[in-house]
C-alpha cells in the first residue's frame, strides 16, 4: 500500500506522490491510444492496466488485555484498534505477461536500482517455448498460467473476484477471506488519476494515498 515507513511523513509522502504520478502517466498513454484508435465509447484505461494492494482485517478480540485508546497521543493505537487492518509487505518483485513469460527479481522501478552503478540486483525470466499464444492460436495453458493462478488462488482465497478497498477501511468488521484489494484509486477515461471519494487518507495510519509533494531533494526519494 506503501513504501517501507510510516507513510504519513513527508519522505513517505514524496514517494506516494511520485507513485501516483507514474500511474498517471501510465494511465494518460493508454487513454491517449484509445483515443486514437476511436475506441473511447467502448474502452476504458482501466480495461488494460491495474493497480492491487495486499492486506487483511482482523476481527476484535474480547480477551484483548488492551484497551481502546482514543487519547491524541495514541492517536495512532486507537486508529489501529478501530479499523484493526494491516498492511501486508512482500518485497519481492514479479512480472507475468500474456500467461507465456513470467520474469521474477529484486529490482525496483526507481534509479538507485536501475542506474547501473548503485544495487546490485538479480532477476530470472522464464517461459516454455512451445506453450504460446502465437504457437497455440489459443490461449497458452502453460506453468507460467499455472503459476499466476496459484497466486491469484492463495490471496483472494477464491479463483475469482477479489475484496476491494470499501471492505478493508470499513468501520464496521468483515471477515475477508482473500488479501487482494485494488489500489485505492479511480480513472477517468483520459487517464486522469484520483483517489476514492471518502479515502483520501489510509485509514488505520493517515497519510494521503496519492501523498503530497515536499521539499525534499530527489535523490532522497527516487
Amino acid at each position: 500500500m506503501w513504501p517501507e515507513g510510516v507513510p504519513s511523513s513527508a519522505a513517505m509522502q514524496e514517494i506516494l506522490f511520485w507513485q501516483g504520478q507514474t500511474m498517471s502517466m501510465m494511465y494518460q498513454i493508454i487513454g491517449q491510444a484509445i483515443n486514437k484508435a476511436g475506441l473511447a465509447d467502448t474502452h476504458h484505461p482501466q480495461d488494460y492496466l491495474n493497480f492491487y494492494c495486499l492486506g487483511k482485517c482482523e476481527s476484535s478480540s474480547t480477551e484483548s488485555p488492551f484497551q481502546t485508546c482514543n487519547s491524541s497521543e495514541n492517536r495512532a493505537l486507537g486508529l489501529a484498534q478501530k479499523y484493526r487492518g494491516f498492511m501486508i509487505y512482500v518485497h519481492a518483485k514479479g512480472m507475468i505477461v500474456d500467461d507465456e513469460y513470467v520474469l521474477m527479481g529484486s529490482a525496483n522501478i526507481n534509479q538507485r536500482s536501475l542506474d547501473g552503478s548503485r544495487d546490485t540486483e538479480i532477476a530470472m525470466g522464464a517461459y516454455q517455448p512451445t506453450y504460446t499464444w502465437s504457437g497455440k492460436k489459443t490461449h497458452p495453458r502453460s506453468q507460467v498460467y499455472g503459476y499466476r493462478m496459484s497466486l491469484r488462488a492463495e490471496h483472494l482465497g477464491v479463483l475469482k473476484d477479489f475484496y476491494n478497498w470499501h471492505i478493508y477501511a470499513a468501520e464496521e468488521y468483515k471477515e475477508m477471506t482473500g488479501h487482494l484489494m485494488q489500489y485505492p484509486i479511480q480513472v477517468n477515461k483520459d487517464g486522469k488519476v484520483t483517489t476514492l471519494p471518502g479515502h483520501e487518507c489510509f485509514p488505520d495510519v493517515s497519510g494521503k494515498v496519492l501523498g503530497s509533494s515536499t521539499n525534499l531533494p530527489d535523490a532522497l526519494t527516487t
